[in-house]
């Protein structure tokens, strides 16, 4: 039995690892703002994490095995928790980051092939932190999300106290019909009223991962003691026209239109640049992937469901 924290986790893969974690017989305990309750058997904290002060005084003197960060976003953020965090309060600290920190051109040159990245393609030992940035601002951290990300795999990785941490690089999440993010929604919309689907000229594909995959890596990972960034992503690559076509096969009469542009935004998983990520660190130390293609119909069902044919 592992005491295990939670630090958000309260919609969409988070709180499917807090009852992978349950059912397993984890002493678990879900820290949050108060904006929503942990499933059942989970202790409750309260605090905003954003806040040392309170932040320390929730927490008191509790230890933890593992403590599984699901809402850093910043580098503030970041360096907060490796103060609280420090001196054994937390054995090892697992961060769910993101596929985005391979977003920048500093980083890699994989615009012109579709080559599956590494983790070493961002070494986060050598990435600059800046904390004056305006990260208190909602809207800079959504618009800055993988440099969030990014700076705050810094922050762990820096030299200073030892804090054992594992940076979980997380492809693009499908699944499930309780996905908040709209994103497959916003196909199933313009198929259904044949609306120009806006991708770029130079279109690439991506990696994705299942909700209940993802979830599933987290849980083991919990139980791992590698530290580190680490991929998670299913096998192979889909384009927008692959996803697209998963989406029409739910929408009878539908119809796929694509736009083409230069400049712009475009639809939410068009990519100018590859987002391929190579799992195989991840595959070696004992996690089995899924293929996309197995569970991609699936997905897109659970997803769009019943009202995927039915009109606005």
């Amino acid at each position: 039995m592992r005491d295990v924290l939670v630090i958000g986790g309260n919609r969409y893969f988070g709180k499917r690892l807090v009852d992978r974690l349950i059912s397993a017989g984890d002493r678990v305990t879900a820290l949050n703002r108060g904006s929503a309750s942990p499933p059942s058997g989970a202790v409750h904290l309260v605090a905003d994490r954003d806040d040392e002060a309170a932040l320390n005084s929730a927490l008191g003197d509790r230890t933890f095995d593992v403590a599984v960060d699901q809402v850093c976003y910043t580098p503030r953020q970041a360096a907060i928790a490796r103060r609280v965090f420090a001196d054994g309060r937390a054995r090892r600290y697992v961060m769910t980051s993101t596929v985005k920190v391979y977003e920048y051109e500093d980083s890699l040159v994989y615009e012109d092939a579709v080559v599956p990245v590494r983790e070493d393609a961002v070494d986060p030992r050598t990435v600059p932190v800046a904390l004056a940035l305006p990260w208190h601002k909602p809207e800079f951290r959504d618009t800055h999300y993988g440099e969030g990300k990014r700076q705050a795999e810094a922050v762990f990785a820096a030299d200073g106290t030892e804090f054992p941490y594992t940076a979980v690089r997380v492809a693009h999440v499908l699944g499930r019909d309780d996905d908040f993010t709209g994103r497959l929604d916003h196909y199933a919309q313009r198929i259904r009223t044949g609306t120009p689907i806006a991708v770029p000229t130079e279109n690439r594909p991506a990696t994705y991962i299942h909700v209940d995959e993802i979830a599933d890596f987290l849980f083991w990972a919990v139980g791992q003691d590698f530290t580190g960034p680490v991929n998670a992503a299913s096998h192979g690559l889909l384009t927008t026209e692959e996803l697209c076509a998963a989406v029409a096969r739910h929408i009878p009469d539908g119809r796929t239109v694509f736009q083409n542009v230069d400049v712009g935004e475009v639809s939410p998983f068009s990519f100018a640049r590859s987002y391929g990520m190579d799992n195989s660190r991840a595959s070696g130390l004992g996690f089995t992937f899924g293929h996309i293609q197995e569970w991609l119909p699936r997905a897109v069902a659970e997803t769009l469901g019943a009202d995927a044919g039915k009109g606005e």
